[in-house]
């Protein structure tokens, strides 16, 4: 055996090889993440500050899916127009030649012989004006379309815009701590090892600034995927730098459950839409029972010729298909069924709204009651805590453990604490749009 030399097997090594590649794939994609983040810090720095008031008038007025509603209103109002129209008169004319022969069969006279007549298609009464009615209630659909995006769009906005701000925080604590962690690691290193115990807080310490690194990296993720979509929303270049002003997260008391119900049946986008296609529906089923009677057409006619000698007759043409066989039984039974379908439809959305609305308020109260119970200095004082847990580390008057763990538990606390302002401020934002109503600006009721 020659010594300075192992003998490896190749399987081994390849094993090894393998795991070492996942391990550095692993270390590459938090790396990636830090770039992510650092490139967007970077281009938002030296940018002006903007509200968000002022990102969600931005968005109302250049988000593009605004053109798809206003094209559906102008489709319905074109539909309205068409409903209104009478149908064209129609102009018929004929042209040819007479011959009359008399019982012997000799000839009396060849001439020409022509008839014209001009006639209007008349409905037969309240037909167009059901119709009308119909493309109303498609352009009040259009309409509150509008109206409904109008508000998903703003909640949209407000949503990612108070992500952006909860994952700045969570990646500002975590870098702070990873810093700290850090720093006393490089110190460390720099040390002759004691022996086991020191080597073992160092390696310690080491593991809970890769961990540290990789939080900070995850919310500066979620920053940035945040960001792409909040300048989406805006109409914006994807890559625009966005420096967000802080805003102080207000968890006012919202009204009371029946309160939120009855603005709900009023302002609700697909409740009322589903009251306008039973309207539409029920106009539908009158339509087709209008249509058992046919229309008719009218107009004055007049034809003539000239053979033998000179005829010409005028007079007034009616006509109309006899309702004997058909009395449009199926297209009544098919818009009485379309109207039961939309009543029942009528029904269970309701059931979902108001299941989505007690869920969201009481999910909203729960969080809320849960914030309130923190003292606004909590995180301050955690802070100020692990801040001395390290200079007395420092001076080795801190077990490893205790100072490890308050690192982590401050994290920990931060991350609850934004996360449970994520979720309120998400229940009140789902409120609003079930709503149809901003309730910090709302009156009413209040718990």
């Amino acid at each position: 055996m020659r010594s300075g030399f192992s003998i490896v097997e190749p399987h081994t090594r390849l094993a090894c090889d393998i795991v070492f590649l996942g391990n550095s794939l692993k270390y590459l994609k938090a790396f990636l993440h830090i770039i992510i983040a650092a490139f967007l810090v970077s281009a938002s720095f030296g940018a002006p500050e903007i509200t968000i008031d002022a990102l969600v008038a931005e968005a109302l007025r250049r988000n593009p899916e605004l053109n798809f509603y206003a094209a559906e209103i102008a489709a319905a109002r074109g539909e309205r127009r068409t409903a209104a129209q009478w149908s064209y008169p129609e102009l018929s004319a004929n042209i040819g030649g007479i011959h009359y022969n008399d019982l012997n069969g000799n000839s009396l006279g060849t001439g020409p012989a022509w008839s014209l007549s001009a006639t209007q298609r008349f409905e037969y009464p309240g037909r167009i004006a059901l119709r009308k009615a119909i493309a109303d209630r498609q352009i009040a659909l259009a309409e509150r379309g509008l109206e409904n995006f109008r508000i998903a769009l703003t909640n949209k906005v407000r949503t990612s815009a108070h992500r952006i701000l909860i994952a700045q925080q969570k990646a500002s604590a975590a870098g702070e701590v990873a810093k700290r962690l850090g720093d006393l690691f490089s110190v460390l290193e720099q040390r002759p090892p004691a022996g086991v115990v020191p080597m073992i807080d160092m390696r310690v310490i080491q593991a809970s600034t890769i961990v540290q690194e990789r939080r900070g990296a995850e919310a500066a993720r979620d920053a940035a995927v945040a960001t792409y979509e909040l300048n989406q929303l805006r109409g914006a270049n994807m890559s625009a730098p966005l420096t967000l002003a802080n805003v102080a997260v207000d968890l006012a008391p919202i009204p009371e459950t029946p309160v939120l119900l009855t603005w709900a049946r009023a302002k609700n986008f697909e409740f009322r839409g589903r009251i306008v296609e039973l309207e539409q529906h029920g106009f539908k089923v009158r339509l087709a029972l209008n249509e058992r009677w046919p229309s008719f057409t009218i107009g004055p006619y007049t034809n003539g010729e000239r053979a033998v000698d000179q005829q010409i007759e005028g007079g007034i043409a009616f006509a109309m298909p006899l309702p004997f066989w058909n009395a449009n039984r199926g297209n009544i039974a098919t818009a009485k069924a379309r109207q039961e379908q939309a009543q029942i439809s009528l029904t269970v959305t309701w059931r979902e709204i108001e299941r989505k609305i007690v869920a969201a308020a009481n999910g909203y109260r729960i969080q809320r009651e849960q914030l309130e119970k923190r003292r606004p200095e909590a995180l301050h004082e955690l802070r100020d805590a692990t801040a001395l847990a390290d200079e007395n580390y420092r001076a080795g008057g801190l077990p490893i453990t205790t100072y490890i763990e308050l690192q982590k538990e401050y994290l920990d606390a931060t991350d609850a604490l934004l996360s449970a302002q994520a979720d309120a401020l998400a229940s009140r934002d789902e409120l609003e749009l079930l709503t149809g109503t901003r309730l910090d600006h709302a009156s009413g009721s209040a718990e």
